[in-house]
């Protein structure tokens, strides 16, 4: 090494090191504002495809918002409203075969999902809701199959935001702390699960529910959105200062 030669920028006779710490830190700068303004990019497509870039209240929901704290409420018996819950069956991880469907056990880690299994297991809908052996329950938008640590309660004919609102009350009232490795929450534990929910005319207001959960999701994405339009805006500045 001590006789090898390497080239350098100079100045005045001198190594020019501060050249090579800004030229190094302009590189680190462009390299992080590509990344950024693709991750700005990959947003505000899904805000767009999903639909979440609309965040206007709507009179409906700015009503829902002021009439939440004088609602009449009522219990309800989960297997009276959506019928037997389901559970699902063993699929031991050495038995599982790689594929797309989501297949859900127990635990918080990505939601549940443990694996994409290209078994042939017992399909369940989407617009349901899981609940695992230590009574959290989850709201599912996409078609899955489960282990039998899960229970299904069968919420597919409701409205999307409704079904979103009924999971959270079934989440209330399954997630106590009662349940853990050596009491596990099973389907015949969902059946007797009572929980409370919004009532109009002696029944459900699922209208209202919906109408909340869509309330509550628009100022939940408000900040989001306006922060993706503003990164937008100031890349678009950029670029176009580049350009000059």
């Amino acid at each position: 090494m001590n006789e090898t030669l390497i080239q350098l920028p100079q100045k005045d006779n001198e190594i020019d090191f501060d050249f090579m710490e800004s030229f190094i830190a302009e590189l680190e700068a462009r390299h992080i504002a590509e990344l950024e303004a693709r991750h700005i990019a990959e947003l505000e497509a899904y805000l767009t495809v999903t639909g979440l870039k609309d965040y206007t209240l709507t009179k409906e929901e700015e009503k829902a918002l002021v009439d939440f704290n004088t609602l009449s409420w009522t219990s309800y018996n989960l297997e009276d409203l959506f019928g037997k819950s389901t559970r699902g069956k063993r699929l031991k991880s050495a038995d599982r075969v790689q594929g797309e469907l989501p297949f859900v056990t127990a635990g918080e880690a990505c939601e549940g999902v443990s694996a994409y299994i290209g078994n042939a297991v017992d399909i369940f809908e989407s617009n349901s809701t899981t609940i695992d052996m230590f009574g959290s329950a989850k709201y599912r938008n996409f078609r899955y199959g489960a282990d039998d640590h899960v229970a299904v309660v069968h919420t597919e004919k409701l409205p999307k935001h409704a079904a979103i609102f009924v999971t959270t009350a079934i989440h209330k009232s399954s997630h106590t702390g009662k349940f853990d490795y050596s009491r596990n929450f099973y389907a015949k534990d969902a059946d007797e699960l009572d929980i409370l929910l919004p009532t109009k005319e002696s029944k459900p207001d699922y209208s209202f529910m919906a109408t909340l959960i869509s309330a509550i999701q628009k100022l939940v994405i408000k900040d989001v959105v306006l922060y993706a339009n503003r990164k937008i805006d100031e890349t678009k500045a950029i670029v176009a200062k580049k350009n000059c």
